[in-house]
């Protein structure tokens, strides 16, 4: 069971309340707007119904369902929605609260000293976590469906002939990601920031960090330079920026969440869910997705890498997962065939 988050405490340059409200994540395309963030008022969902059109995925271990709906079917022929549930962790105090009173129980099974029970907890007890995509597209849907991968190993050369192009055409919108670097949005929430406009960065929790506790930790280092889209536009220009990244976004977590340093993983995707440089910081035994050795990099050894050789990563062949049916597949195995 988790331990609760300790209070914030004071932190040097531009630390803010990270608040409590859900938080930026690699799914940002999901959020609507910035209304309400921050907050715990009433809300809506911003459409009307929502007709189960598929599941898109499920997973019993991490207590997580996708759907894809049908919604405003009654204004027409209706759009297309994707909405995530997922069960939110455990609080050590809300759980103690819980068993000293007396929950409503089902018994399943007695014997001798083992007994399993369905227990029925209070309303502050059963949230779940609810993400919307609104509206869809299939570029969406096609995310978040659960389909088979296949490992490619792609070189530098492939990169910039075969994966920049189709990626360049294929890239969902950023414009989330302008909105807070530019403050337009969820300015509230940003937990650290260095503003330099070329090595500078915001600190900001991610959509799958409730921040309720300490053991799924999960924060995102937003770069505000751009046009550095993703771990193979870095040179040793790109060092300083790094260096504080690594360096400021741990000082900023040890202040905040009294979390050492070597209590945390620091990487960058590859291939990233979006092409704008971030970093993710996430708890050392958190099995955060994206963090397994076919697409996360460590940043402390990306810094070694270009420290070493200025070049790496314009010239190194890289490995990481596609899905089964999606385009750049096939044309990396193309090419690799010719």
């Amino acid at each position: 069971m988790a331990d609760a988050a300790p209070p914030p405490s004071k932190r040097k340059r531009e630390l803010a309340d990270a608040g409590t409200a859900a938080s930026c994540t690699e799914d940002k395309e999901a959020k609507v707007a910035s209304v309400g963030n921050g907050t715990s008022a009433p809300a809506h969902f911003p459409f009307s119904g929502f007709r189960v059109k598929k599941v898109l995925r499920e997973s019993a271990r991490d207590k997580i369902l996708f759907l894809h709906g049908k919604v405003n079917e009654a204004s027409g022929n209706g759009e297309d929605a994707v909405v995530i549930l997922e069960k939110t962790p455990f609080q050590v105090e809300q759980v103690a609260q819980l068993l000293t009173g007396s929950p409503e129980l089902q018994l399943q099974f007695s014997n001798d000293i083992y007994s399993t029970y369905h227990m029925f907890p209070p309303r502050q007890l059963s949230d779940v976590k609810t993400t919307v995509v609104y509206p869809a597209t299939e570029k969406h849907l096609q995310k978040y469906l659960r389909q088979d991968l296949r490992l490619v190993r792609e070189t530098g050369g492939d990169y910039k002939s075969i994966t920049l192009p189709h990626l360049e055409s294929q890239s969902l919108s950023i414009q989330w990601v302008y909105n807070i670097l530019d403050k337009k949005a969820e300015a509230d929430r940003i937990v650290f920031e260095n503003p330099d406009p070329s090595d500078g960065f915001v600190l900001i929790p991610d959509l799958k960090w409730n921040q309720q506790q300490l053991d799924d930790l999960y924060l995102i280092a937003i770069c505000h330079r751009r046009g550095i889209r993703s771990l193979r536009d870095l040179t040793a220009e790109h060092l300083p920026l790094l260096r504080n990244i690594l360096r400021e976004g741990q000082e900023a977590i040890l202040q905040r969440y009294q979390v050492k340093g070597d209590r945390l993983r620091v990487y960058l995707h590859y291939l990233p869910s979006y092409y704008h440089l971030h970093v993710h910081f996430t708890a050392l035994g958190f099995e955060a997705p994206g963090s397994g050795v076919e697409r996360a990099h460590l940043l402390a050894e990306v810094i070694e890498n270009l420290e070493r050789d200025p070049e790496h990563y314009q010239q190194c062949t890289l490995t990481f997962a596609l899905r089964a049916d999606d385009p750049l597949l096939k044309l990396l195995q193309e090419a690799q065939q010719s």
